[in-house]
């Protein structure tokens, strides 16, 4: 299970002092997170962030700004044990990958990207970020980069267990809370109120007081939901504050802990936390967790203005009546005993704040105090003289707006009884939905047609819980009429444009088809069920939000993976019909995508129903490379390949000829290239093969044709030699380029190979920490300081001759092992030891041999 890792930020290149980068230490809705400074010139920005112990590093959360967005990120990781120096100075990164962001043009800059990364499992102590130059754009008129939350995700490390631990086991998060949504929109004392309850509800689970378990369930539920909304609060707070509008700010202040105080009151937080010990009523329901808790209105500023001004115009009543008792002259001159100068102030500040919203249920809908916010504003400032005339304009200002007295008494019915807001059905639904009426009852079916966004997840999380309870009975009958219903109404909710709605259609399907749907529908009434909620999937994977399209993709996959859908084929040949170049690109990716995870899961198969054939793959691959959208292009271009592995002659026949022509075309060119590969592949396979026969025949079998084993190499009497920049003999192969040795290592393999061997497992070369390019590590000095990109922020240090960072010089003489290096010797730039001999074999003793350089993670790789 994952779990929040603990950091703090120990190094930044550079930053605004209004914006430092200590404010990614703490996540929240009022945080203003990091800025690099104004009208920086340089390429990239670079961050560090030092975990307060070591971590397992799984996942990877970065919450961009809505406008100064950076267009990459690359992300760094090390591991320092305590023994080895942990400066800036001396830190050896590994290369992660990278996170591209977008423009945000597509929003018009005003939603914030949300990126999560899963890596392999990767222990660490610090994680560096590369922030990359910014997108251009009308807002960032100083040419910054900004991040407003990091989150990193992962396990405590344990070297013992390290090893055993696969790279997609436990990727669920442990809590909640940990996510990087949560911590940032939901305001900070309901989120520790939902910590505290999710304890709880852990020793509940633990004690077997389920009851107790649900209601906290639902609580913590209704409190995030609560939260978010106090989030957007504090926020709107703190832009006041920042434009010093202080009057704004209390009055969020006043709102948000009138607001807090009724939630926790009405979900009965306190009673639920068990602060003074068990008590016996949470184990039995009530009528507040008897479903999904409503939770109360929240006020509105106007509301609080009021209630403000009323507290401040009583008090003054009192004080002057407490003195006109004492002094026996009354100063109170305006009806209702209100002063004129306080009723004027109260209008004044209504003008001066135009912003302030005004709710459909004002309390004056609620409250006969208050009959009307307006006419109460006003009753103070009437002439004296009640003889005098009244104007139009004053009659025409007290009058009730007929919008506000309708929503008033349409608040004041769903106060009176909730369930009467719900809508009810008109005829062409009730004949629509006649048979899921009978199934289900006309009051979940109200739900899902209702136009209340909550009321429709509620009736999708009652339709799944209906589902579930059928699993418990053995009956059989109208198990068919309860599937048909079934997806009647998930027909409709599928299309629904609230994200909320649509999670639960899609975690309903999940139920239906995993769950409930095996060994119990006839398979007629599966098809049916598919034929009717595929299409509308399929669209909505095209759907233009990220998250719509990715869980409608999962869904469909989902489905797919089911052995009796496979058993039927009613998936495969929807996704695998040809592309058309005027298919949407967002659908034409999808539909690519999710046929090439069909490919890798289910195989090739050789039925022609199944959607999966060779013939019927490449179609749909030669169709997908035509679009005139480059991402479908390339994963078509994977799905050939696929195929060419199995069946390389039908795909050569439906693809142009292979010449110089058509290698022109650059996409044409690098598939045909990997086709190369493919078949370079299968000589050296069948090559291999045929030698292995061979060395079992007698030698004037195989003498002349064939080659033969020498040892652990393949040779020919006339092998060739190529000669590297050493002039080093080991770098040979032979005429067919079977076999290559490695001209640091004795590592032999394939020319393929080799590249691969360089980046990854040669224990003489590393990766430069500034531009990744691959050195020798007895020169890496050498190419900080004259050939790596950043080569103008290093310089020699005079005294042990390492490359060091200008900036970090100061640090770098104070450490241990900046020393003098004696004659005749060179220092290892990753652990700095000494290293004796080093024109002989010192630098090989010392880099390759399993007692050797600490710091070389290959080697110990290798070990």
């Amino acid at each position: 299970m994952l779990k929040k890792i603990a950091y703090s930020v120990s190094f930044v290149s550079d930053e605004d002092l209004l914006f430092p980068a200590s404010e990614l230490n703490s996540h929240g809705p009022s945080v203003y997170g990091y800025r690099s400074v104004s009208d920086s010139k340089a390429d990239s920005h670079e961050l560090v962030l030092k975990f307060l112990k070591p971590a397992l590093v799984r996942r990877i959360q970065i919450l961009a700004h809505q406008y100064i967005i950076p267009q990459q990120i690359e992300v760094w990781l090390h591991y320092s044990d305590h023994k080895i120096p942990s400066t800036p100075s001396s830190q050896l990164y590994d290369f992660i990958g990278f996170i591209t962001l977008s423009d945000n043009s597509a929003t018009n800059f005003k939603s914030r990207e949300l990126q999560s990364a899963n890596v392999a499992p990767r222990k660490g102590t610090h994680l560096k970020l590369k922030l990359s130059s910014a997108h251009k754009n009308d807002f960032n008129t100083n040419n910054q980069v900004s991040l407003l939350a990091v989150n990193v995700l992962g396990q405590d490390f344990n070297s013992e267990n390290y090893p055993k631990i696969k790279e997609n086991a436990d990727l669920q998060l442990n809590s909640v809370c940990d996510d990087l949504l949560f911590s940032m929109y939901v305001e900070e004392s309901i989120a520790d109120t939902i910590r505290e309850l999710e304890l709880k509800k852990s020793e509940a689970v633990l004690n077997e007081r389920f009851e107790y378990a649900r209601k906290l369930k639902l609580c913590m539920s209704s409190l995030r939901t609560a939260g978010e909304r106090l989030g957007r609060y504090a926020l709107a707070k703190r832009q006041a504050i920042q434009v010093e509008d202080f009057i704004a700010a209390k009055l969020r202040k006043e709102q948000m802990d009138i607001y807090r105080t009724a939630i926790l009151k009405h979900l009965l937080v306190d009673e639920l936390l068990e602060k003074n010990g068990l008590q016996s009523t949470n184990d039995v329901s009530n009528d507040i967790y008897s479903s999904k808790p409503m939770l109360p209105p929240a006020p509105s500023l106007q509301e609080v203005a009021l209630g403000l001004t009323s507290d401040t115009l009583l008090y003054t009543k009192s004080s002057q009546e407490d003195k006109s008792s004492t002094d026996g002259n009354s100063s109170v001159s305006t009806a209702g005993g209100f002063s004129v100068n306080e009723s004027l102030s109260h209008h004044i500040f209504m003008l001066k704040h135009p912003e302030i919203p005004c709710s459909p249920r004002l309390s004056a809908c609620r409250s006969p105090v208050y009959s009307s916010p307006i006419s109460s504003r006003h009753s103070s400032l009437r002439r004296r003289n009640k003889s005098a005339p009244r104007n139009s304009y004053e009659e025409h200002d007290e009058r009730t707006i007929p919008t506000l007295r309708q929503e008033c008494q349409g608040a004041a019915i769903l106060d009176a009884d909730p369930s009467r807001g719900r809508s009810k059905l008109s005829d062409r639904e009730r004949r629509q939905a006649a048979l899921s009426i009978l199934i289900f009852g006309n009051e979940l079916v109200e739900l899902i047609y209702s136009r209340q966004f909550q009321d429709r997840e509620e009736g999708l999380i009652r339709l799944r819980n209906f589902l579930k309870e059928q699993l418990e009975t053995d009956s059989s009958s109208g198990v068919n009429k309860i599937a048909r219903s079934t997806t009647m109404l998930l027909y409709r909710s599928i299309r629904d444009a609230v994200y909320s709605v649509f999670c639960q259609s899609a975690e309903t399907i999940r139920v239906f088809f995993i769950d409930y749907v095996p060994n119990k529908i006839s398979a007629s009434e599966v098809s049916r069920s598919v034929d009717k909620l595929l299409p509308e999937l399929l669209a909505r994977s095209g759907d233009p939000s990220p998250r719509i399209h990715t869980l409608a993709q999962h869904t469909i996959l989902t489905i797919a993976a089911c052995s009796y859908i496979q058993d039927q084929h009613l998936v495969a040949p929807s996704l695998s019909r040809p592309v058309g170049s005027g298919t949407h690109p967002r659908l034409a990716l999808s539909r690519v995508q999710m046929l090439e995870q069909l490919v890798l899961s289910q195989g090739i198969g050789s039925e022609k129903q199944s959607g999966l054939t060779c013939r019927t793959l490449t179609e749909a691959g030669s169709s997908g490379l035509h679009h005139p959208a480059e991402p479908v292009r390339k994963v078509a271009e994977k799905i050939l390949i696929l195929v060419y592995k199995i069946n390389p002659r039908l795909v050569r026949k439906q693809l142009p000829p292979d010449d110089d022509i058509t290698r022109r075309n650059l996409l044409y060119r690098q598939l045909f290239s990997e086709f190369d590969k493919i078949d370079s592949n299968k000589k050296i396979e069948t090559n291999l093969s045929q030698s292995s026969n061979c060395e079992s025949l007698s030698p004037n079998h195989c003498a002349n044709s064939v080659p033969r084993w020498k040892g652990s190499k393949i040779v020919k009497k006339s092998s060739t030699k190529i000669m590297n920049q050493h002039n080093d003999e080991r770098f040979e192969f032979d005429n067919d380029g079977l076999l290559i040795q490695c001209p640091f290592c004795d590592w032999k393999g394939y020319q393929s190979q080799l590249d691969k061997h360089f980046w990854k497992s040669c224990p003489f070369l590393t990766k430069c920490p500034q531009c990744s390019q691959i050195s020798e590590i007895r020169s890496l000095n050498n190419h900080l300081i004259n050939e790596c990109e950043a080569k103008d922020n290093f310089l020699i240090c005079k005294k042990c001759n390492a490359a060091v960072h200008n900036q970090l010089l100061e640090l770098h003489l104070l450490e241990e092992f900046c020393r003098d290096i004696k004659p005749k010797e060179e220092r290892c730039p990753l652990c700095h030891d000494d290293i004796q001999n080093p024109q002989e074999e010192g630098w090989e003793k010392h880099l390759s041999q399993p007692n050797g350089c600490p710091g070389n993670a290959k080697r110990r790789l290798n070990k």
